[in-house]
């Protein structure tokens, strides 16, 4: 069975940080590029940042360059988001996904094969 469980999301003020995991399984994960989402109530979930299936590739938003570090670790299955100097607006659900495709890089929902549950992140200002 596919899952992809995300970890790691909380309550934090404005300027601090949070390390977001995602644990897979059922899967190779090895296999699939991987990316984090989010999304707030009432608007379309969004990419953040994605990473290669090598792990030497990333991509990110514009609002999460320079503040954001995607990361993986094949052998523990796990992929994380290092979320630094955080910021009211990124509050939302968090979201890590799996694309088995090479088309990773567009970080379109639609393309993605495989998503967790979610993970609230909450920034107060």
């Amino acid at each position: 069975q596919v899952q992809l469980v995300e970890s790691g999301g909380g309550l934090v003020q404005s300027g601090g940080s949070l390390r977001l995991s995602c644990r897979a399984s059922g899967f190779t994960l090895a296999y699939y590029a991987m990316g984090w989402f989010r999304q707030v109530p009432g608007k379309e979930r969004e990419g953040v940042a994605c990473i290669s299936k090598s792990g030497g590739i990333t991509y990110y938003d514009d609002s999460a360059k320079g503040r954001f570090t995607i990361s993986r670790d094949d052998v523990e299955n796990m992929v994380f988001l290092q979320m630094d100097n955080l910021k009211p607006e990124d509050t939302a659900i968090y979201y890590c996904a799996a694309d088995f495709s090479d088309s990773y890089y567009r970080m379109r929902v639609d393309e993605y094969d495989y998503w967790g549950q979610g993970t609230q992140v909450t920034v107060s200002s």
